[in-house]
């Protein structure tokens, strides 16, 4: 896939973005950037609000439900002055004034869409609809999450950003499927029609320190089940794979792609790919030599195969991920025993 962007459908004209309030040519204003993250109480949500906290010249808002996220990953900048915590639901509208939008707001653990599926594709949609009308009216520029499972169960391996996907338009993952395929959508006619800055990252298995610790997805299982001394429930027949990201990796990923010049849609993913017998037995290995692993039904739709090319990240952001599995889970599994209360081997 070319990297210029004129094959994503680029305008050929961009209008100008509306002029902010004139404090900010002000000589007394200390100029920040003005960022908004929806979702930002979640698990990758609120590592990004860590990271972009660092920096002193940005003001931070976030607004989450609390569907999936938790104020708690959030207690250290409660209170701060450069941080702002709104209890929104992103399928209504929202006035706020900002300069960049990370627009990471949707459940995307399948216990938690299949839970709501209705409500999971109207976060998409509805959801992505009022952030690009928030972008139009401010003149932000708005990053979205999408998700390799537009990829759904790929008929191509690994996945390069020019696939179009093999997605099951009525399964029960589709609420989650195809409203990021919407979502897409959407913010590729908000970009040719309205001129609004736009980037799209496709973000693959993502693992880390707080992650729900029952959420449904095959790491945090892992875990879980090794600290609680359960066996490991590998879905038949084990030899689907899955490459996965560490938090930190992902941040960094998404924070480039927001700062550089391309619309995406690029993958951001780690592409070392691994079997579930394998992650299973690594779990083990690491958290509890002990445990058995058992073979349990699969689900429908499951997807075989998961890898991501990732040449774009690393032509066009110059990223490529540096946590390996091995060194990244330890943390994930210290936060989870201080979690469960558990006390260490």
């Amino acid at each position: 896939m070319p990297s210029n962007n004129a094959s994503n459908g680029s305008p050929h004209t961009t209008k100008p973005a509306p002029t902010p309030s004139p404090l900010r040519a002000s000589k007394f204003f200390q100029s920040n950037m003005r960022i908004l993250v929806t979702g930002g109480a979640g698990f990758i949500g609120s590592h990004l609000v860590d990271k972009l906290m660092e920096n002193e010249k940005n003001e931070v808002i976030v607004v989450d439900n609390y569907f999936t996220g938790s104020k708690d990953n959030l207690r250290k900048w409660i209170g701060h002055p450069r941080f702002e915590l709104i209890r929104h639901d992103v399928t209504e509208t929202l006035l706020v004034e900002v300069d960049q939008i990370y627009h990471l707001a949707c459940p995307a653990s399948p216990v938690f869409y299949k839970h709501n599926p209705v409500k999971t594709i109207k976060t998409n949609v509805m959801g992505t609809l009022n952030m690009l009308g928030l972008a139009k009216r401010v003149g932000a520029r708005i990053l979205l999450t999408s998700t390799s499972e537009v990829y759904g169960d790929p008929l191509v391996h690994p996945q390069p950003e020019s696939y179009w996907g093999n997605v099951n338009p009525i399964g029960v993952r589709s609420c989650y499927d195809e409203g990021k395929r919407v979502a897409e959508t959407l913010m590729f006619d908000y970009h040719r029609q309205h001129g609004i800055e736009i980037r799209i990252a496709r973000i693959f298995n993502t693992y880390g320190p707080r992650m729900n610790i029952d959420d449904g997805r095959v790491v945090s299982n892992f875990i879980a089940q090794a600290l609680r001394d359960e066996p490991l429930t590998v879905q038949a027949p084990g030899t689907q794979t899955r490459s996965f990201c560490y938090v930190s990796d992902m941040v960094d990923g998404l924070m480039r792609l927001m700062e550089g010049k391309h619309t995406g849609p690029i993958n951001i993913g780690n592409p070392g790919e691994f079997t579930m017998l394998e992650l299973a037995e690594t779990v083990k290995e690491i958290v509890n030599p002990k445990v058995e692993i058992k073979m349990v039904e699969n689900t429908p739709d499951d997807p075989r195969q998961r890898k991501p090319i990732i040449s774009q990240a690393n032509e066009s952001l110059g990223w490529e991920p540096k946590v390996k599995l091995r060194d990244g889970l330890p943390h994930m599994v210290e936060d989870f025993r201080q979690r469960l209360g558990l006390p260490k081997n």
